[in-house]
This record gives C-alpha cells, sequence and structure tokens, in this order.
C-alpha cells in the first residue's frame, strides 16, 4: 500500500482522517480557483485602466475593439468601458460559479497576453 493511503482499518479507528484530508484538498482546490478569479477581474480592471488612459490621451482610435470603440463614439468612453468592463466581470464571475475554471484560466492567460501585454509595450516604449 502506498504511503498515505487510508485504509478501512484506519478509518474505523479515525474516520475524521478522511475527511481532514479531503477538506485540505478542497481548500486547496478553491483557492487557486479563487486566485484565478482574482487575477481574471484584475486583468478586467487593468485593461479597462489603459484602455482609458490611451483613449484620453490618443483619441478613438487607440481602441483596438470596434465594437467597443463604436460605443465609445455613441455615449463616450467612460461609460462604455465601465459598461465592457462589468460585463466582462460579470461573464467571469458566472464562469467561476458553474465552475468552468479551466475556461477562465484560459481567458485569464489570453487577456494577460492579447489584451495587458500590448498596453504594456506601448507604456515601455513610451
Amino acid at each position: 500500500m502506498p504511503p498515505g493511503e487510508t485504509t478501512r482499518a484506519d478509518l474505523a479507528v479515525n474516520p475524521r482522517r478522511d475527511q481532514s484530508r479531503n477538506l485540505q484538498e478542497l481548500t486547496a482546490g478553491m483557492l487557486s480557483t479563487r486566485l484565478i478569479l482574482a487575477l481574471f477581474l484584475v486583468a478586467q480592471a487593468c485593461d479597462g485602466v489603459f484602455t482609458y488612459t490611451a483613449v484620453h490621451a490618443y483619441g478613438l482610435a487607440a481602441e483596438g475593439n470596434v465594437l467597443l470603440g463604436t460605443w465609445m463614439a455613441l455615449v463616450g468612453p467612460t461609460p462604455a468601458l465601465v459598461g465592457a468592463k462589468v460585463l466582462a466581470a460579470s461573464c467571469g464571475i458566472l464562469l467561476y460559479m458553474v465552475g468552468v475554471h479551466r475556461g477562465l484560466a484560459y481567458l485569464t492567460a489570453f487577456y494577460a497576453v492579447a489584451a495587458i501585454g500590448p498596453w504594456l509595450y506601448v507604456i515601455q516604449r513610451y
């Protein structure tokens, strides 16, 4: 028997041992999924701040998303960005709540590379 594996005899003597291990595994899993959600929300906030700053500095042409740029032209940069980021954050929270944690992790990585990365590159150059 591999070390650390619980036998029926162990559970008969100490039934809480298995429950304790399951709770520790569950807690570790929850922390990692909550960290992914937190990183996703931070990525959304950073993207919103970087976009807002760029649009005020360079105009609507700084926004690469045509749909968001159109909304910025219609209602203004602040309401359009707040609406877009609240929608994105809500979708991320929904993914977290229904248990699509791997998809949320992929979206977080995608945002880091495709949304925040280019802004950091632009900021570094100027």
